[in-house]
């Protein structure tokens, strides 16, 4: 039986990443994820100076045909050698994380829902909406502590490209999504998510 494929997508800082992982930590046997954020390109022609200044907000910055043989692989029960993107030096770092083929696939990302091709291939679409002052108070913390990122380039970037390119790619694409939830604390929608995998996990048995 092919694996059943949810994609969670919503703005920088959403509280997406956060709802994933707690259902993969949930059903840590059945699920395996890929955050889109490893589908960077590489951009290694450039200095580290250029690449810094790089829009990664727009689509243009994701690799979306190698998201999208991945999770083929994954679908024919291949293991699928993911990339590992390292966000200090804004370049694709050279480790992969192999990516076990499993009866539940997640994948998370800003962008998720904007390329055709990958959306075909999800069973279920859910977009995480969050306050927009809420969001970047999250991307500060997270670019600041996981990133080595300062206060002024996380700002510059948030103004110069996370929000407008938010409002013109990424906010839009909720109009693809099966389910709409309001933040990535949501206990309910958890709970109804939850039902959902245990459903299809049940229906394996």
């Amino acid at each position: 039986m092919k694996p059943y494929i949810i994609g969670i997508a919503g703005g920088s800082g959403s509280g997406k990443s956060t709802f994933a992982e707690r259902l993969k930590d949930t059903f840590p046997e059945h699920i395996s994820l890929i955050g889109c954020d490893n589908y960077y390109l590489p951009h290694d022609e450039l200095s580290l100076e250029e690449r810094a200044g790089l829009n990664y907000d727009a689509p243009e910055a994701l690799e979306f045909d190698l998201m999208v043989r991945h999770l083929e692989e994954l679908k024919n029960g291949k293991t699928a050698l993911c990339p590992v993107y390292d966000f200090t030096k804004h370049t694709r770092s050279d480790k992969v994380t192999e990516i076990e083929p499993r009866p539940i696939i997640l994948i998370d990302g800003i962008l998720i829902f904007h390329n055709p091709a990958l959306r075909e291939c999800m069973d279920l679409k859910i977009y995480v909406e969050t306050d927009a002052d809420e969001r970047i108070l999250r991307r500060v913390r997270r670019d600041m502590v996981e990133r080595g990122r300062d206060l002024d380039s996380v700002i510059n970037q948030y103004l110069s490209t996370v929000k407008p390119m938010h409002n013109t790619y990424v906010k839009p694409t909720k109009v693809f999504a099966d389910i709409i939830l309001n933040g990535g604390k949501n206990e309910q929608a958890f709970l109804l998510v939850k039902a959902q995998i245990e459903k299809v996990l049940n229906n394996l048995k």
